[in-house]
């Protein structure tokens, strides 16, 4: 949705917007079918994968509370959150997030993975580990799943001990450090990924923005304020590191409610 670019002029002549109401009444509709109105099941021809950002904060601002997302979600959150991993080829999420919210099994629910296959698409998304220098927790439940898709894009020439899940490696590397830019564009060529949701962290989160690699967000606004400081290097934002210069421009795209829970989609300005 778009606000109206047209104004009118106030007592001093100088134009002022008008304001568009959201919120207007209409049928509820359930996560599935948000999936299938923004055409998620859809492959966008980009030449390289179409990357998604999912994030949630709090009406002040903070992605965290006691170090984990979980306190922030609620059941209409959940259902979205499930519902666009059901929609893509790919889940990427930092290891740093991976190790804090114990990653389990991508699409555990049976329906989801039936309901992949009706569309063409593999029962999992593959699970897409970043880490650079491969400092991955081996005790997640992810890497204990014998079904689990896992790749792991990193600068490393490091592997991880045997796991029960099937685990592949991208490799790329610019000057000491791991190239997402190159990483994803690999990960579209050998392994035929068109969409990829980002998870977080906010560290990796940033850094997909100030490489231009991110062309969607969804940000699920929790009603409530937590405060507080970061601590100990903590990010307290969806976006963590070194201020983006210049900021990245978000296009407004669609706005749902679930009770006091608001659900943002942008799409991200190039």
């Amino acid at each position: 949705m778009h606000a109206p670019t047209d104004a009118y002029r106030d007592t001093r002549g100088e134009q002022t917007p008008r304001l568009s109401r959201l919120l207007a009444p209409a049928d509820p509709v359930s996560a599935e079918e948000i999936v299938q109105e923004w055409g998620l099941w859809q492959r966008p021809a980009l030449g390289r994968p179409h990357v998604m950002l999912n994030m949630i904060a709090t009406a002040d601002g903070r992605a965290t509370v006691d170090g984990r997302s979980g306190a922030l979600s609620d059941p209409a959150d959940r259902a979205l959150f499930h519902g666009l991993r059901s929609a893509v080829d790919a889940v990427l999420v930092g290891a740093a997030t991976l190790r804090t919210e114990r990653y389990g099994r991508i699409i555990p629910d049976l329906s989801r993975r039936q309901l992949r296959q009706q569309h063409g698409l593999s029962d999992e998304p593959l699970a897409c580990i970043v880490s650079g220098r491969m400092t991955i927790a081996q005790d997640v439940p992810l890497l204990a799943e014998p079904a689990a898709r896992v790749v792991v894009l990193t600068a490393s020439q490091a592997s991880l001990p045997a796991t029960a899940a099937h685990v592949e490696y991208v490799r790329t590397e610019r000057d000491g450090q791991l190239d997402l830019a190159a990483a994803i564009a690999e990960l579209g060529e050998r392994f035929g990924v068109q969409s990829v949701l980002c998870e977080g962290g906010p560290h990796l989160a940033r850094q997909l923005l100030a490489a231009g690699l991110i062309n969607e967000l969804f940000l699920s606004v929790a009603p409530m304020l937590a405060g507080g400081e970061p601590a100990g290097g903590e990010a307290l934002r969806i976006l963590a590191g070194d201020e983006l210069k210049p900021p990245v421009a978000l296009e407004l795209r669609s706005v749902l409610q679930s009770g006091s829970e608001l659900f943002l989609r942008y799409g991200v300005c190039a």
